[in-house]
């Protein structure tokens, strides 16, 4: 008997051991934002704003005409607002009014007890809130904007809203077992049985499974227009990634572009600024009649640890 109980603590002190490595694995990395918009080639104004669990969310509101159209930029994992202004900055010059801000332990935000993607759409929906509450009801289309992650997190927080207007996913991928699976195998983790296990503990830490926030399963469900625009040199997020997701939306709502660049595409989509522009002029146009916006619907309660 004392050596069952014996036995019994050594596993539960493995699982507890092999818990904390993995939170500590997975932990993104900070990056503080140094200086001044200014400092960066941009015309904006700092911005707090609150999130879920009561954390505060720091950004910038790059100056334009609300009227043209507005633009929240979600940036990846474990980097910061500036990663997004290679994509904010042409927006600025083509008038949309952008805002880009850092989630939850990235940048200058809040610290919280873990990220994941659904805490992105979290923050990603706590932005537009917060944009539609300084709204005068004469502005033109809201488009959400994301990178990796945050290309993720786009589609989940438009999925829980009905007054985003339009999304672009940029360097997303199709589902977040995919990228768990890629992880694992880098770490040489066999999948069966460790492997299962790890991605079970992850569902049971966001509360969330991730079939029904996986990028490839939301898409389905979308009626706004869905731009998936991604680099054919990508070697962190397939390009067959981007192909079954473009696949999975609606046809009628959905387009593709393929970038040149990698996986990062901050030192390319400046250039590559004229496969967006259009993708943006044709959800000006098709909102251009819609005079009125019904209220940010409340994403899913959870109770998160």
């Amino acid at each position: 008997m004392i050596g069952l109980i014996t036995a019994v603590a050594v596993v539960a002190a493995l699982l507890a051991g092999g818990a904390v490595w993995l939170r500590h694995s997975l932990a993104a990395p900070r990056r503080p934002v140094r200086g001044t918009p200014a400092d960066y080639g941009v015309v904006a104004d700092s911005v707090r704003f609150r999130t879920r669990r009561g954390r505060w969310l720091s950004g910038w509101l790059l100056a334009g005409d609300p009227r043209v159209g507005r633009v929240v930029i979600c940036h990846g994992w474990g980097v910061n607002r500036v990663f997004m202004l290679a994509l904010a900055r042409p927006l600025q010059q083509a008038g949309w009014q952008v805002l880009v801000f850092d989630v939850r332990n990235h940048g200058n935000s809040d610290d919280d007890t873990f990220s994941s993607m659904p805490r992105f759409a979290e923050d990603i929906v706590a932005a537009v809130s917060w944009l539609r509450r300084h709204a005068t009801g004469d502005e033109g289309p809201l488009v959400v904007a994301g990178h990796s992650v945050g290309a993720a997190a786009t589609l989940l927080a438009a999925s829980w809203c009905d007054d985003i207007d339009a999304v672009i996913s940029l360097s997303g991928f199709v589902h977040p077992t995919r990228v768990m699976q890629r992880w694992l195998a880098a770490r040489h983790i066999p999948y069966m049985p460790l492997g299962w296990l790890v991605l079970r503990y992850i569902e049971a830490v966001i509360g969330h499974r991730f079939d029904t926030i996986a990028p490839v399963t939301v898409i389905r469900g979308l009626d706004i227009p869905v731009l998936i625009a991604h680099g054919r040199g990508d070697t962190v997020i397939p390009p067959a990634d981007a192909e079954a997701l473009a696949r999975a939306g609606p046809p009628e709502t959905t387009r593709q572009v393929w970038l040149e660049g990698g996986h990062d595409l901050s030192d390319e989509l400046a250039a590559q600024w004229p496969r967006l522009a259009g993708f943006l002029e044709q959800v000006r146009a098709e909102t251009a009649s819609i005079a009125t916006r019904r209220p940010t619907a409340q994403y899913p309660m959870k109770s998160h640890r």
